[in-house]
């Protein structure tokens, strides 16, 4: 171990010569070695970066002009102050074009000679309009500043120069550069280097749930360096200087170093930053130097205020409120020419006063009389009127029961207010497979260790009827945590299944793990080629055990204690020693290449650890050994007992579950993803065990051997680039530098060491890994998660160098994620493959019948997944994606000629069945795997790819990456302009949730940072089913309508306002006075379509549920088509008339005032909206009922008060007592019963002969639900026997342009 550290410190002392400043080294491709850098010519960093200094320490002269435009840690999420609030309100609700408009006729009305009513009366549409959303607006802004005062007044402990001590203070005041004390369950107020904790080994673990969302504990480190040179934590001799990057949102990134006073320095990652908001846990204390305070720490980059998309309906009703504004025009510019064409043909006229205006400068001046007169064409109300009805539909969407998962204990989240509708429009679904269509929850199946299978049949059975062929590639990037709790009377579980710890394992296998509990027989001759594979065994579950993030701990600790270790007999390893010895005789390797090609053949395995053995002193000496040779390989003792349990398993091994002791059942295992969970329980059954870890070793046990200290050297963590995790550790039997390693099959195989010919060792990994690759192709078809495991051990020469390397790598701030993935790829090369494992996934309840309803809803399902393509297929069948009248289409290309070549010949195909197929669709399905999917997304071949994908019925995109999964969404949604959503559970969804005009997060397994960029978010992939098919479609229908409606109502009573300008010259006088003009679509007939909007079902959701067919009609978008618009446009011209000249004629003759000749008409208009709105309702309750006879009511009473009390109102004409003498006159009853009967029996009979002679299917499916249950449930059956079926299944493979049918 001297070796080693003498290593380290000879880094650190040329790293400052390496990358003085902020220096790297040239650019180079990603593949290349970055040895020798040092001598390759330096760049100095352009970019920003900052230094911290402590605020009393040392350099605290120099520190206000280094933190010189720091900003405080005082947050301020507020828009507004009292001052400000006014003037940026209005500011900011000026910027929509609608209000600018009203704003414009406000305007328009104060000038003398376009005036049409009272000053003050046009002005109350647009007042009352922004006085509810600056309401609304100050109330929002008034809980964010209660939220701000309250974050800022906190107190926490941070040091102070002149007490000399930590003093409590509050958050607000804290700048860069303080030291912050902060204690268990404590929350951090900035962001922080972490330079102490309170944990002996460094460790500090902190909760990210006010951050992402997640509750899983993230585990941070101390800066390296520091708490391990005997420093303590004084910020009056804090000599250290950081320099890191300046402010960013990225979370998962922290770039910097911290330079000591001899100029050494230390990197600075994500794991030494802990993050603003975040809360400490498990950890008594801890200190840390803020480096960004307030709006510039990452939760507060990150902070975006809402998600706002627009809806498609929304950008539909725009268009046709540009058509209104057309109208509009038409009918002001054909009033100005008809008052111009009146007063030219007046020759003197006694009423007219003489002003010297021409008939054309009148014409120009009523034409802006008019556009005033006639504003209520533009629904000023509707924008409002759409937010409150989506509000009120999004409370039932989250407050809907069938939602709530009991497991979970979650329900819908809505966190886009104003996409309700599109749910009810969606065309293409992308989904990822999982944690989103499978649970998750990982059960071990099967294993393959040097060549050779074990199957683990009787893990994780599936239940009856439902199938368990589902797969992926492995993945560690899962951020949920997965904790096992075992006792001996009783077992809780958090986010694992039963099965993932009941593992039963393999007696063949646990047969030849055991012989390590007693090796004297296998020293016998005659023992056979077994031990040959001991080797393999051996380290396929020490990578099985200690490749993980896996964090140990007891019941009510935080962490099982490292100290605690029993001491140990050296009885089993002297076995160990002596067997590999025998091997070490028979077996040898000769030649120096055909080492290098066997760098972990068993021979080679066996000399080594020979090597070591002569070297090691007696037993009684062992003490000293421990000291002397590396910190790797401290050995303890088992319990007594262990030797016989495993003399046991030797003589007969028996299936079923491991019987552990009860210390290792009271382990709690805290892991980040499901894998390594199952990998862990998976190991722990053949009583290879996890019992520790910390920083820098990891506590193992093995059969016989007992438990071992394993030094851990480097993590280099899973990534999706790199798609694969390794340690480097010093072996704890050879104490040489091993790496472990597991990852996709499809790329740990690619990073085998290459193999020479003519040598038994090459043919031993050449057999291995051909035998591995068979197997994995078996899981594959079973649906099984594959990932592969390797490892490689490295000359100490060797890991020095790459040390060296990986730490310049670590300091550097300039390209540092570059140069660590160069680190890593240079590390993870030349592998020995040791076997590989199965993991089943099973589907999630109800999966395939809601894709069934999916598809049969005429949505077209694509799965984004990074399976293999055997799994993908075998996934796809399981969950009903696959029929069995569907035609396969398999990609697989290695050139972007290949690639262009296939998909037009596969386009030919398919066009070809679709002309010859005279019955039922039989449909194709496109699979195509990653490579082909990266070639097909390049620009001239984008059109050929979709060409050919929309044809099928169905797309499986196996072996994608997030960003090709991105990719594929926004080319769909862009060139085909249809509407998609994307649903997935992991961060690795996220790219595609935030593209798609519809986001779906799962809240499961993987965290909720999928959740946190979705727009709704829900439990289970089956709650799909009813959030489109049922919510999806009232919300749509519910919103379509109710739009319609406020055109129909707005243009229905502007025309009457229109005919009556035939009447008075065009003069823009009006027949009613302005007050009742205002407030008729203001307030008269303004609730009853919210309410509408919000409670109105023109089908249950039963029946919506079981028939997916009706879901077309959002699609097709059949409630709210241009023609629907003119269509409505028309009968409101219609009833217009009816309304106006109905009334005309019966008053035709008499001597009624102009105001009388209004009340009929108006009293009409209102009885011919509401009952429009009861014709167009599909729900008619005792609710609608009180508000359509409240709106009624509400007029009347209005009219009679303004009619008995208003003389003045109304000037200059005087409408008092004008509508209480209507009241008495028996005329303007049966006027206004006609009126409305003649008005509204158009649309009656239109609507009823349709229904009757071409019924849609909607109106279909309302029928059905007035039938009793016994017959609605057989006419369903009917419909749904209706539905054409496939034909056999046939698969066209296609490889690199050799199509071919089977």
């Amino acid at each position: 171990m001297e070796s080693l550290r003498s290593i380290q410190h000879r880094c650190q002392q040329l790293l400052p010569e390496m990358g003085r400043g902020w220096s790297s080294s040239s650019a180079a491709p990603l593949a290349k070695s970055i040895s020798g850098n040092q001598d390759s010519p330096a760049h100095k960093f352009s970019g920003k970066r900052r230094t911290v200094i402590a605020r009393y320490g040392p350099y605290k002269d120099e520190y206000c002009t280094i933190t010189k435009g720091y900003q405080g840690n005082r947050i301020r999420t507020t828009k507004y102050t009292l001052i400000s609030f006014i003037p940026m309100n209005l500011f900011e609700q000026f910027h929509r074009a609608a209000n600018l408009y009203f704003l414009f006729l406000v305007l328009l009305n104060w000038v003398p000679v376009v005036e049409a009513f009272q000053k003050e009366i046009t002005m109350i549409p647009l007042v009352v309009v922004l006085s509810v959303i600056a309401f609304k607006d100050a109330m929002e802004d008034y809980n964010r500043y209660c939220f701000d005062k309250m974050i800022n007044n906190k107190v926490t402990k941070v040091y102070s120069g002149k007490q000399q001590r930590y003093v409590e203070q509050q958050w607000k005041d804290i700048c860069v550069g303080d030291f912050v004390l902060l204690s268990c369950n404590e929350m951090i107020p900035a962001d922080m280097v972490l330079l102490h904790s309170s944990n002996p080994d460094g460790v500090c673990r902190i909760e990210t749930s006010n951050l992402d969302g997640e509750t899983n504990l993230k585990q941070k480190q101390v800066v390296k360096g520091v708490a391990w040179q005997g420093f303590e934590v004084s910020p009056e001799a804090f000599q250290r200087r950081i320099e890191c990057e300046s402010p960013n949102n990225d979370l998962n990134c922290f770039r910097g170093f911290l330079e000591h006073p001899n100029r050494t320095r230390v990197g600075l990652h994500n794991e030494n930053l802990l993050l603003r908001s975040c809360t400490i846990r498990n950890t008594d204390s801890v200190v840390g130097i803020v480096v960004y305070a307030g709006h510039e720490t990452k939760a507060m980059k990150n902070n975006s205020g809402p998600r706002y998309k627009r809806s498609k309906l929304e950008r539909r009703v725009n268009v046709d409120v540009l058509w209104s504004l057309a109208m509009l025009l038409f009918m002001c510019f054909s009033a100005a020419i008809g008052h111009g064409m009146w007063l030219s043909d007046l020759k003197n006229a006694p009423f007219l006063i003489p002003d010297g205006t021409s008939p054309s400068l009148a014409g120009f001046y009523l034409f802006w009389t008019m556009i005033i007169v006639l504003q209520v064409l533009i629904p000023i109300s509707l924008y409002v009127s759409i937010e409150i009805v989506k509000l009120g539909q999004i409370y039932f969407i989250q407050n809907d029961v069938d939602f709530y998962d009991e497991r979970s204990t979650l329900g819908m989240q809505c966190r886009a207010l104003n996409i309700t509708e599109d749910l009810g429009q969606i065309q293409y679904v992308f989904s990822d497979k999982t944690g989103t269509l499978t649970e998750n929850k990982m059960v071990f199946r099967r294993c393959s260790i040097a060549g050779v299978e074990y199957p683990h049949e009787d893990n994780g059975e599936p239940d009856s009827g439902v199938s368990d062929c589902s797969s992926t590639h492995f993945s560690t990037s899962r951020r949920e945590v997965h904790v096992i709790l075992i006792t001996n009377n009783q077992e809780e579980i958090w986010y694992c299944s039963h099965q993932e710890k009941d593992v039963i394992p393999d007696p063949q296998l646990l047969l030849k793990l055991n012989q390590l509990s007693s090796a004297e027989p296998l020293l016998q001759d005659g023992a056979g080629d077994e031990p040959q594979e001991i080797p393999y065994i051996v380290d396929f579950f020490l990578a099985m055990t200690l490749c993980n993030t896996v964090v140990v701990s007891l019941p009510g600790l935080s962490q099982y204690p490292m100290s605690e270790f029993p001491q140990m007999a050296m009885k089993p390893l002297e076995n160990m020693k002596l067997l590999f010895q025998r091997l070490s005789a028979t077996r040898s390797i000769s030649s120096r290449s055909e080492s290098k090609v066997a760098a972990y053949s068993p021979s080679n395995f066996t000399q080594k650890l020979f090597s070591r053995a002569k070297e090691s002193v007696p037993l009684s000496d062992m003490s000293q050994v421990e000291t002397e040779e590396a910190e790797g390989l401290q050995v303890t003792a088992p319990k007594p007992e262990l030797s016989e349990k495993g003399a046991q398993a030797l003589a007969t091994p028996q299936a079923g579950p491991c019987r552990l002791d009860a210390e290792s059942e009271a382990l709690v295992y805290a892991a980040e993803s499901p894998d390594e969970a199952a990998l862990v329980h998976a190991a722990r059954a053949y009583q290879c065990t996890l019992w520790a870890r910390n920083s820098d070793q990891v506590l193992v046990e093995l059969p016989g051997l007992g438990r071992l200290a394993v030094h851990l050297l480097h993590v280099l963590p899973f990534d999706s680039f790199r798609k694969r995790m390794s340690v480097v550790v010093r072996h704890p039997l050879t104490g040489q530098v091993v790496v472990y390693t597991k990852g996709a099959d499809s790329v740990i195989m690619d990073l085998t060491a290459p193999l020479t010919e003519g040598s038994k060792a090459a043919a031993k990994l050449k057999y291995i890994k051909e035998q591995t690759q068979r197997h994995l192709d078996e899981y594959g078809r079973e649906g099984l998660r594959t990932l592969c495991v390797a490892t490689k051990v490295m000359e100490e020469t060797e890991y020095s160098m790459w040390l060296k390397n990986h730490m310049y790598a670590e300091t550097s701030i300039e390209n540092q994620e570059e140069k660590l993935l160069e680190s890593a790829n240079k590390l993870e090369t030349n592998l020995t493959l040791l076997g590989a494992t199965g993991i089943v996934d099973r589907l999630q309840e109800d999966v395939p019948e809601t894709i069934e309803a999916l598809q049969g809803a005429g949505m077209h399902v694509w799965v984004l997944t990074g399976d293999k393509q055997e799994t993908a297929v075998n996934i796809a069948c399981s969950c009903r994606l696959l029929r069995s009248s569907d035609k396969l289409l398999t990609i697989n290309c290695e050139s972007k000629e290949a690639c262009e070549a296939l998909l037009l010949q596969l386009s030919r195909i398919v066009a070809e069945a679709k002309d010859n197929d005279v019955g039922g669709p039989s449909g194709h399905t496109l699979i195509i795997d990653g490579r082909s999917l990266e070639l097909a997304l390049q620009g001239n071949l984008e059109k050929a790819f979709l060409d050919l994908a929309q044809h099928c019925r169905a797309v499986i995109c196996c072996r994608s990456t997030p960003l090709q999964k991105s990719q594929v969404v926004q080319l769909v949604r862009d060139r085909l302009g249809v509407m998609t959503l994307a649903i997935g559970d992991g961060a690795n969804d996220v790219s595609m949730i935030q593209v798609a005009d519809v986001g779906v997060g799962i809240s499961g397994q993987e965290g909720m940072q999928a959740v946190m960029s979705s727009d709704f978010a829900i439990s289970r992939f089956k709650h799909l089913h009813k959030l489109l098919l049922v919510h999806g479609h009232w919300c749509y229908t519910r919103l379509a309508n109710m739009t319609l409606y406020f055109f129909y109502k707005n243009v229905a009573y502007v025309n009457l306002l229109f005919w009556y300008q035939f009447y008075c010259g065009f003069s823009g006088s009006t027949m009613t006075n302005y007050w009742v003009l205002i407030f008729f679509n203001l307030l008269f007939t303004s609730a009853p379509p919210l309410l509408y909007g919000i409670l109105d079902r023109d089908v249950s959701a039963d029946i919506l549920q079981h028939l997916p067919v009706l879901y077309q009609a959002g699609q097709l978008s059949q409630a709210y088509l241009p023609s629907t618009f003119w269509y409505t446009m028309l009968d409101a011209l219609y009833q217009s008339l009816i309304c106006f000249f109905v009334p005309y004629f019966a008053y035709s003759g008499s001597d009624i005032s102009v105001f009388s000749f209004g009340t009929p008409i108006n009293t009409s208009a209102l009885f011919i909206i509401l009952l429009h709105q009861v014709i167009q309702s599909h729900t008619l309750t005792r609710m609608h009922g009180m508000v359509l006879v409240g709106s009624a009511l509400f007029y009347f009473v209005f009219i009679l008060i303004f009619s008995a009390t208003c003389t003045t109102c109304n000037s200059p004409a005087n409408p008092l007592a004008v509508d209480i003498r209507h009241m008495k006159d028996p005329l303007f009853y049966c006027v206004t019963a006609l009126t409305t009967a003649l008005a509204l029996l158009p649309r009656v009979l239109c609507i009823s002969i349709k229904n009757s002679i071409h019924p849609t299917d909607l109106v279909k499916a309302a029928q059905l639900d007035k039938l009793d249950p016994e017959k609605r449930q057989r006419g369903i059956q009917r419909w749904r026997s209706t539905l054409t079926h496939g034909k056999s299944l046939a698969t066209v493979t296609v490889a690199d342009g050799d199509p071919r049918e089977d």
